[in-house]
């Protein structure tokens, strides 16, 4: 019980910081190009309250944490709630559409690289002074959960923010055919997920953003 107080202390604030910037940053870019409906419903904020949803954000991940510490294995998996975005009020609503959706897990690479930051000035300051210092695990678990839900929302697949990237890039009537795919696409990311086929499938944009972000280091 201890270690599973210890591990949701430090993953707690990266997650409340990754999962607020991510839906910040949709209504903000939203905004930008010309539609206000997140602006007006308070959703372009820092306040965590207003993007977390109870069961995807808390209840979930909790469960899922304490039985794979429990059982071993790394199954986790959550959800913020979505910021509303009116697609059609857009200037160029399909052109758009692709900012919008990449706004998101861009956000989730600028705060791997923050941490990352965060992290060489601990040592260099002194504030960390080893590996498995509070602040040094908490920096690690904000890299490992920006880059996780930087690949996860790339994944091309509606409703997440590829598979909006990939719409937006189609021609028209493919992009029209490939829509008919969301209603599926929560059932079918589960599906991966326990098949245990989710992970490989994120690995090349782990990577590549691991490689991204090192640099930094």
């Amino acid at each position: 019980m201890d270690q599973l107080i210890q591990t949701l202390a430090v993953y707690a604030l990266p997650v409340l910081f990754a999962i607020t910037l991510h839906e910040a940053a949709h209504g903000y870019v939203a905004r930008y190009f010309g539609d206000p409906t997140a602006a007006l419903a308070g959703r372009i904020t820092l306040n965590p309250l207003k993007h977390i949803d109870p069961v995807g954000t808390i209840l979930v991940p909790l469960v899922l944490l304490f039985v794979t510490r429990m059982m071993g294995g790394g199954l986790l998996f959550g959800w913020a709630k979505p910021v509303p975005v009116d697609f059609g009020r857009l200037r160029r609503p399909k052109q758009d559409m692709l900012w919008v959706a990449l706004a998101g897990p861009a956000s989730n690479l600028f705060m791997a690289i923050f941490w990352v930051l965060f992290l060489r000035a601990g040592i260099e300051t002194g504030l960390v002074r080893s590996g498995h210092d509070f602040w040094a695990l908490m920096a690690q678990a904000g890299v490992q959960i920006n880059l996780i839900l930087m690949a996860l929302n790339l994944l091309p697949l509606p409703p997440l923010d590829g598979g909006r990237i990939v719409y937006s890039l189609l021609p028209r009537r493919l992009a029209w055919q490939y829509g008919k795919i969301e209603p599926y696409g929560l059932p079918i990311l589960i599906g991966l997920m326990l098949l245990g086929w989710l992970w490989p499938l994120m690995m090349p944009l782990l990577r590549l953003g691991e490689w991204f972000v090192g640099g930094f280091m």
